[in-house]
């Protein structure tokens, strides 16, 4: 199988030409893949565009490729974003890289109340990258067209405001109606599909959150961890919109 590499530059890259990857990318390539003259690899712009190419030069910190083909793909609607809630361990970052296997189009770190893990003063931008690269790495592993984009750490009231715009979904274990049975949005609206933390979501967000908008729906009969959950419910939402 061949290797993604991301070179965010990559717009207008056309048959024949021949491109280079630098820096961690082009490392990677050879001291991590051992990638060698001849091998077959793919860019992508994390974007839309993935161009396969053949490795015609490999330098210190840099590996020429000669591109074969460009596809270009548009970004599927309606897009599905994991407002993930901070969890401690690594619990958040396991459902983070999860949801980009699985295709979600942006990830929003969440500050739940029941959140036991605290972005607070550095580490709210620490965090964030953290997850960045989690996401990258992901997005790599799996051939993404697109690399999601993580937002900056959100409140409960930020989530009450996108519930206005958005289609905001709050997986809740006591929840009536499952997620299998929820019907298309005709408007095409963002899917937001919001996880709780360990605790699960709190009553008072769970209110104020319905109050906006948002709807509470359920998995099934069991209870998942915060890093399965949200990969459960994007296989759901993935068939559902016949992506699988």
């Amino acid at each position: 199988m061949s290797s993604l590499y991301l070179r965010e530059d990559l717009d207008g890259t056309t048959v024949g030409a021949l491109v280079d990857l630098t820096g961690a990318e082009a490392k990677h390539a050879v001291t991590v893949n051992r990638s060698r003259v001849g091998d077959e690899i793919l860019i992508g712009n994390g974007r839309g565009l993935i161009a396969t190419g053949r490795i015609e030069s490999t330098e210190p910190g840099t590996v020429g490729v000669r591109i074969s083909s460009v596809e270009s793909e548009p970004e599927p609607t309606p897009r599905l974003v994991l407002v993930q809630a901070l969890a401690k361990g690594d619990r958040d970052e396991m459902a983070v890289q999860a949801a980009t296997e699985l295709g979600v189009s942006a990830i929003l770190p969440w500050a739940a109340s029941r959140s036991v893990s605290r972005w607070e003063g550095a580490k709210k931008e620490k965090g964030r990258s953290r997850w960045e690269t989690i996401v990258r790495e992901a997005s790599k592993q799996s051939i993404r067209f697109y690399v999601p984009e993580v937002g900056p750490l959100a409140t409960s009231a930020d989530l009450e405001r996108l519930a206005a715009t958005s289609r905001v979904l709050l997986l809740d274990p006591t929840a009536t109606d499952r997620l299998s049975a929820l019907a298309p949005d005709p408007d095409g609206k963002d899917l937001l599909l919001v996880v709780g933390p360990e605790g699960g979501i709190s009553g008072h967000e769970l209110d104020a959150l319905s109050a906006a908008g948002a709807e509470r729906v359920r998995l099934g009969n069991t209870i998942l961890r915060t890093s399965s959950a949200g990969p459960a419910a994007i296989a759901v939402l993935n068939a559902a919109l016949g992506r699988w």
